[in-house]
């Protein structure tokens, strides 16, 4: 009886990992919008209503897999030039996704709504606010939400259609105009 039991486990570690591997490739190539519940399980090779058994939601998939490819790395702060521009140049590629859309709209399922927040803060302004300690500035954590709005906003009226010249800038540009509108440097 016990055999059973350790090998249902076994195919459940290894469905979910399956899963996150797949849902991890297919965010990256589509994004989160054109990724479908039913392309992950296909391409994972194991039956898409297990993504609600083991993850609650496609959202939720979504902040396991961010936090799958970080891995232990903390990540650099939104005044990293490299940082910034990597995040503009994910958003071409992948289009708006959750952790952008829950900074400007509460997302309908709780759970993927705490899950995306906490993503949020501990990706971009976590790191911020960590710097802003560090050099001493007033309110660290306002400055730091303040920010990572005017990036998200930046990076959504990109994809709005709303602004032609600005979807049209290249990252390396669009970067140091950024930082510069948004700090005291370059």
């Amino acid at each position: 009886m016990s055999g059973g039991t350790q090998r249902r486990r076994h195919d459940s570690a290894r469905s979910r990992e399956l899963l996150l591997t797949a849902a991890g490739e297919l965010f990256a190539e589509r994004g989160f919008d054109r990724t479908t519940i039913r392309d992950i399980g296909e391409r994972a090779g194991v039956d898409p209503a297990l993504i609600a058994r083991y993850f609650g939601s496609k959202t939720l998939l979504y902040v396991a897999a961010l936090e799958a490819e970080r891995g232990d790395v903390p990540p650099a702060d939104l005044l990293d030039p490299e940082r910034m521009r990597e995040i503009f140049e994910r958003a071409d590629r992948r289009g708006p996704v959750p952790l952008a859309q829950v900074a400007v709209q509460r997302l309908s399922d709780p759970a993927a709504q705490d899950a995306a927040r906490a993503a949020l803060h501990t990706r971009l302004v976590d790191p911020l606010r960590d710097r802003f300690v560090r050099e001493g500035l007033d309110r660290p954590q306002l400055r730091a939400e303040i920010m990572v709005a005017a990036v998200v906003g930046v990076m959504l009226g990109r994809h709005s259609g709303a602004f032609d010249e600005l979807t049209r800038a290249d990252p390396d540009a669009l970067v140091p105009l950024l930082r510069g509108a948004l700090t005291t440097e370059d």
